[in-house]
C-alpha cells in the first residue's frame, strides 16, 4: 500500500514544526519586538530622550564600546542626557538583525552601521513585562576585521597604560 502524499507532507511539516531548532517567533510578536528595537534606533537618531529610555526596563543594563561602560539604566540616562539635549542622539543604521528565543523572553544580535565607528554589533535581551516588550540588556560592540585585530588590540593595551 502506497502512502498518501498529502499525509506524508502533513506529517513531515508537523515533525519539522515540532523540532526545537525550528521554533519560530509568531509574526505578531516579531513585529512588536522589531518595532521596539527599530524605535530605539530612531529615537536615538532623533534625540527623543524620554521615548528612547521608555523602551528599557527599569532594571536594564547597557554595555557601551568602552570597557568602563557598564551602566544601569539610570547611569546610562545620565551619560546620554547631554547627547540628547540638542535634539540629536546618535545614529546607527540596521544592516541585519537575528532573533532567538520563545515565549516572553527573546534575544537578538544585529549588525549596525555608524558613520564614525563603521560596522558595530548590538546584542540584546527583551522581555514582555505587563504585556509590553522592554529591553533588559543591550550591548554595543565595534566590529574589528581580523586583519587589523592585532593592531587594534595593541592600541587598546597602550590606552590602558595611560
Amino acid at each position: 500500500m502506497k502512502p498518501n502524499k498529502f499525509f506524508l507532507i502533513v506529517s513531515m511539516t508537523f515533525l519539522i514544526s515540532c523540532s526545537p531548532k525550528n521554533v519560530l517567533v509568531p509574526d505578531d510578536q516579531l513585529n512588536a519586538i522589531n518595532a521596539l528595537v527599530d524605535g530605539l534606533h530612531l529615537d536615538a537618531h532623533e534625540g527623543n530622550f524620554e521615548t528612547y529610555f521608555d523602551r528599557y526596563s527599569t532594571n536594564a543594563i547597557f554595555l557601551g564600546t568602552d570597557k568602563t561602560e557598564r551602566w544601569t539604566i539610570e547611569e546610562f540616562k545620565a551619560y546620554a542626557e547631554h547627547a540628547f539635549a540638542d535634539g540629536n542622539g546618535w545614529t546607527y543604521s540596521v544592516v541585519e538583525r537575528n532573533w532567538e528565543g520563545e515565549g516572553d523572553i527573546r534575544w537578538f544580535d544585529e549588525i549596525l552601521f555608524n558613520e564614525r565607528l563603521g560596522h558595530c554589533r548590538g546584542t540584546g535581551v527583551v522581555k514582555k513585562i505587563n504585556n509590553e516588550w522592554k529591553i533588559l540588556h543591550y550591548a554595543l560592540t565595534m566590529l574589528v576585521p581580523n586583519e587589523i585585530a592585532e593592531e587594534v588590540g595593541a592600541q587598546t593595551k597602550e590606552a590602558d597604560k595611560e
